[in-house]
């Protein structure tokens, strides 16, 4: 009877470790997709060791997501100094307008690591319809906050949520 108990004991460790464990699962896509350089980049694998990192989705004829872009850029050294936080940036651009976004994205001299989902595999996986959109991820790649659209001032509550993570 001791040895039943002890069993049932370790099996009830065992299976409170790998639910543990479970909820610890990243919330990042097993999708790939390629960079500006044309090197493919699985989703799930991304990471910013152990910091926070953000994902968000425009488009180069997407007026908001410009916007948005711009005001991230504004504030991004001042956000890798203060929080370690990384910028993903994932186009949507199709096949027949991704050729431009190299060119814009160095012509606005963003300095956020840019990937292109010409497919919409990624946009799909994460549930994007419309551009832009923007997911915080913390540092073990768990989604932890997300928005859609863009409005003056947005960043002001990213940042925030970043904050909430530095925490």
């Amino acid at each position: 009877m001791k040895t039943m108990k002890k069993l049932f004991v370790l099996l009830f460790a065992v299976l409170m470790i790998s639910g543990v464990q479970a909820q610890q699962k990243s919330d990042l896509p097993n999708v790939t997709i390629k960079n500006l350089q044309g090197k493919d980049v699985n989703i799930a694998k991304l990471s910013n060791n152990g910091k926070p990192f953000v994902m968000t989705f425009w488009a180069t004829w997407c007026g908001p997501c410009i916007k948005e872009h711009n005001a991230l850029d504004e504030v991004y050294s001042d956000w890798q100094d203060e929080t370690g936080v990384k910028i993903y940036s994932v186009s949507i651009d199709d096949s027949r307008s991704t050729a431009k976004v190299k060119p814009f994205v160095e012509g606005k001299g963003w300095d956020f690591e840019v990937l292109l989902d010409v497919n919409k595999d990624l946009a799909r996986a994460m549930n994007v319809s419309n551009p832009p959109y923007t997911f915080l991820f913390d540092g073990k790649g768990k989604m932890v906050y997300q928005h859609s659209g863009y409005f003056e001032g947005a960043e002001n509550d990213l940042y925030e949520e970043i904050l909430k993570l530095k925490k």
